[in-house]
């Protein structure tokens, strides 16, 4: 049977959907994709149009893509603007492409959702000749899990690139302090150091769920994020709306932690969870204070984690500044499948050579972690 398109997850019921994604991935559920539809944070007007692809068995779905037709390269945290560029000096046309992702979130996890791997492998089958038709010059599958890797390896013409991300490991600790217990000395005074920097400016902090927040305080919660955009001068890619959808209809992974001096909210973060894993997401502030920014987005997920036997702690993209607070070297992976011969044979070798790089800078990482040599 060839692909089904839909242009909206509401064209789908949710059942049918969260049927092949597995326990544990919040990303991927038709509450968390379709509150990004429903709110205007993505679409045509945003350059991510919705161009889901599903593959049935009679009557029953077994194998979909959540994927979006983009006309540019923002806010996907697999960076191309490389490849757009030498197309664009070459008369090659780059845009439109297809991408299966989580919009606007550098986060790892199921892509190929599939009721068996054998439905997967039918659909990346399919995929080539639906670009071909439909005029795309490339699909792409970012921050993959082992199944996709699996499938994806075994298609023709597919490209693996890698990259590296910080993740902090929970091994078990009783407390924080047992945490920082794992530390050398001096890293372990530069944490304390800095946690009772924040604490000596009277701040607290106060965690929510996302069923706990009134509106005032998604609020609150959304001026913060928007600002972290604008002192950048930047416009955020997430709508207000989209915080009050998502607590509507996944409220149960939503953790929310407000910052306070006194009663008045000066920082949040807002963080999602989902299995054994903890992803920290968004950040902002409306006042300046001194490492609050490490504490709220580390420190103090660090401290739920701990409390509540969480084993993952992803807080997202770029890493030196995690690196020297224990979040650990982990790499991460994409795939590509270019249409234009020229073009695919110049990226495989720079990908050849970039994957060298990407794994030495793993090991540098991996040698520079804070933990005491035991």
């Amino acid at each position: 049977m060839p692909l089904q398109r839909l242009d909206s997850l509401s064209e789908i019921a949710p059942q049918a959907w969260d049927s092949l994604v597995p326990q544990g991935q919040p990303f991927v559920r038709h509450a968390f994709l379709s509150a990004l539809e429903d709110s205007a944070s993505l679409g045509p007007q945003s350059g991510w149009q919705p161009e889901h692809l599903l593959h049935w068995e009679g009557d029953r779905l077994v194998a979909a893509l959540p994927s979006y037709r983009k006309w540019h390269s923002y806010g996907e945290y697999v960076f191309d603007h490389g490849w757009a560029d030498a197309c664009e000096r070459a008369g090659i046309d780059y845009y439109p492409k297809l991408l299966t992702a989580v919009p606007f979130s550098p986060v790892g996890g199921p892509r190929l959702l599939a009721a068996r791997a054998e439905d997967g492998f039918e659909l990346l089958k399919s995929l080539p000749g639906y670009l071909e038709i439909e005029g795309l010059s490339s699909a792409h599958v970012n921050f993959t899990d082992d199944l996709a890797d699996e499938a994806l390896a075994q298609q023709p013409g597919w490209l693996q690139r890698l990259g590296c991300q910080f993740h902090w490991q929970n091994r078990g600790y009783r407390d924080f302090q047992d945490f920082l217990d794992a530390l050398s000395s001096r890293k372990r005074k530069q944490m304390r150091k800095e946690r009772e920097q924040v604490a000596g400016q009277g701040i607290d902090f106060e965690w929510l769920q996302g069923h706990e927040l009134s509106e005032a305080q998604w609020d609150f919660v959304y001026a913060c994020y928007a600002n972290t955009y604008a002192v950048r001068r930047q416009s955020p890619y997430l709508t207000r709306a989209f915080f009050s959808l998502l607590a509507e209809r996944m409220p149960e992974s939503i953790r929310v932690v407000l910052a306070k001096q006194g009663t008045r909210p000066v920082a949040m973060a807002f963080s999602l969870i989902g299995g054994d894993s903890f992803y920290g997401r968004y950040w902002g502030c409306l006042a300046e204070f001194d490492r609050l920014h490490f504490e709220t987005c580390f420190y103090q997920g660090m401290d739920y984690a701990i409390a509540h036997g969480l084993q993952r702690f992803d807080a997202g993209a770029q890493g030196e500044h995690k690196l020297i607070r224990g979040f650990e070297p982990v790499i991460t992976r994409s795939w590509h499948y270019l249409r234009h011969p020229g073009l695919k044979n110049a990226v495989e070798d720079f990908l050849e050579r970039e994957r060298v790089g990407i794994v030495a800078y793993a090991e540098e990482a991996r040698a520079a972690l804070p933990y005491r040599q035991v």
